[in-house]
């Protein structure tokens, strides 16, 4: 009996791959050479905005870290190397568009920038992208919040399902929504990428529609051809069920 209802079980479905093209917008990735952890050489940079194009979208928005530890990028930095990009890939006609912005760490300093009032690098409708600790949760991130809401920013929040100190509370994706945050997810959270937990912590986070943007996050092109590779996963299709705002930004 064991052996006929093995023959007769019913295929599993295969999905057919997600279709990126639908989300036409990449908006976070570190595409400009050598200024942080991602592209290490103009070559790379062009082969991965060529593997974008590939993989259907319209735009990347790269947006490469700030911090005041690491990566002393300044605006004045991140958009004088946007220029440089931005004349490769018109040399090499490619028809994929290239902006940028930022990927601003929770420190001291951020909130010293908020207080000085200088201007953050945004993307889209004044959008700004921010990230924490990935391991231990920051002190003051309502104040944040409050600061960056109040000087007419719309906060973006980098892959929420990876901070650790977040695992257990997919929640709170929710109720910073209802405080004007926006929620960002990595794309490659969904194949396991990081982790069984930041995979269960995405997959809560799409089963619940508490995500708003999602991303590549690319730093290399392995992160590229993992995605391609996984696309046929379901919750790659549920993507297309939510209401993104990546499709905004083209």
């Amino acid at each position: 009996m064991g052996f006929l209802s093995n023959i007769f079980k019913k295929k599993e479905e295969i999905l057919p791959p997600f279709d990126l093209s639908i989300l036409k917008v990449d908006m976070h990735s570190h595409l400009i050479p050598g200024i942080d952890d991602g592209s290490k050489s103009m070559d790379e940079t062009i082969a991965l905005l060529a593997k974008f194009e590939s993989l259907g979208y319209k735009k990347v928005i790269t947006t490469p870290h700030i911090m005041s530890d690491y990566y002393k990028n300044t605006p004045e930095i991140i958009l004088s190397g946007l220029e440089q990009v931005r004349k490769a890939v018109k040399e090499l006609n490619l028809t994929i568009e290239i902006e940028a912005a930022a990927e601003y760490y929770f420190d001291e300093t951020l909130l010293d920038k908020l207080a000085k009032n200088e201007k953050l690098l945004t993307f889209g409708d004044n959008y700004v992208l921010f990230e924490f600790s990935f391991h231990v949760e920051p002190p003051q991130i309502e104040t944040l919040f409050f600061e960056l809401v109040t000087k007419g920013y719309k906060p973006v929040l980098a892959h929420f399902e990876r901070y650790a100190f977040l695992f257990n509370t997919p929640e709170k994706a929710n109720e910073w929504r209802k405080k004007g945050i926006n929620i960002q997810m990595n794309l490659n959270s969904l194949t396991g990428h990081y982790g069984p937990e930041v995979k269960k912590c995405a997959e809560s986070l799409i089963d619940n529609g508490w995500v708003d943007f999602v991303a590549t996050d690319c730093h290399r092109m392995e992160h590229l051809m993992f995605l391609e590779k996984n696309l046929p996963l379901p919750y790659f299709h549920k993507l297309g069920e939510l209401n993104l705002k990546n499709q905004t930004l083209i």
